[in-house]
């Protein structure tokens, strides 16, 4: 299977190369990176003392063209125009970007109708394994707990709350029978009153080089309950891009999820 990777210079970008050249089923075969960045024209594996034949370059069509999965990890509006070009060139994408809008969303499952997408928040399979059990545990402690989520990434993760973070609130949110869009909270400060028990809230942090880390506290009288997942490197989430672009072997056309790919 032919892999092309978005952000190839990127932190992600360089552990999906990596993660990709140590299989014996995939092969690299187109490096993307933005227009004007130093790493175009550079051999994709330099980093790691390799040399591929496969040159990062900002090409769309030139990186893509005779791939078979798109492997991305960028931002909204970078990730919505590879899927263009992919939905042009027939190349199925995993799409790993966070932070997208409900008419973005809505766009990928138009490009959904053309090519197969993979689309999940955090590929990572611990995290999805999370969310089951998030499922079950709020369904339940619906009475008596206060539920609130509490992430940290990097100084350069660049939306708030993490798309793992907004999922999880909506997997809590859909086994309690609520909308996360009114039950939500995102911000306190000042003389907020006290905590209406119907909300789910939400605590960012931000700092050093923090891969992901995310908790769900479930505050009850006399007793807590934490669920967590914590990310040690990258190496999670590109093993489960991996296990997702084989999944989309078979596939032409659809959107799915990491539930999909696990068989949950």
């Amino acid at each position: 299977m032919r892999i092309a990777i978005a952000g190839s210079s990127g932190r992600m970008g360089r552990m999906l190369i990596e993660a990709v050249l140590a299989t014996g089923d995939l092969q690299l075969h187109g490096a993307l990176d933005v227009a004007g960045s130093p790493a175009l024209g550079q051999d994709a594996g330099a980093f790691l003392g390799r040399t591929t034949g496969v040159s990062i370059r900002a090409d769309l069509d030139g990186a893509l063209a005779g791939a078979d999965v798109l492997i991305d990890f960028t931002r909204p509006e970078g990730t919505l125009a590879h899927l263009a070009t992919c939905a042009r060139l027939g190349v199925n994408a995993v799409v790993g970007t966070t932070g997208f809008s409900d008419a973005q969303k809505a766009e990928i499952g138009v490009i959904a109708q053309s090519v197969a997408i993979v689309m999940a928040p955090n590929m990572s399979v611990g995290v999805n394994v999370v969310l089951r059990l998030l499922n079950v545990a709020a369904r339940a402690l619906h009475e008596g707990y206060d539920i609130e989520v509490i992430e940290a990434h990097h100084r350069h993760k660049v939306d708030a709350p993490s798309g793992t973070a907004l999922k999880m609130g909506e997997v809590l949110a859909q086994a309690l029978g609520r909308d996360l869009k009114t039950c939500g909270v995102f911000a306190r400060e000042g003389v907020t009153g006290e905590r209406d028990p119907s909300t789910i809230g939400f605590s960012t942090i931000r700092g050093g080089d923090i891969v992901g880390d995310h908790t769900v506290l479930f505050a009850g009288t006399g007793e807590r309950i934490e669920i967590s997942h914590r990310s040690s490197s990258r190496a999670g989430y590109a093993q489960g891009s991996l296990r997702a672009a084989r999944f989309l072997a078979p596939h032409r056309t659809g959107l799915f999820g990491m539930n999909d790919v696990l068989g949950m």
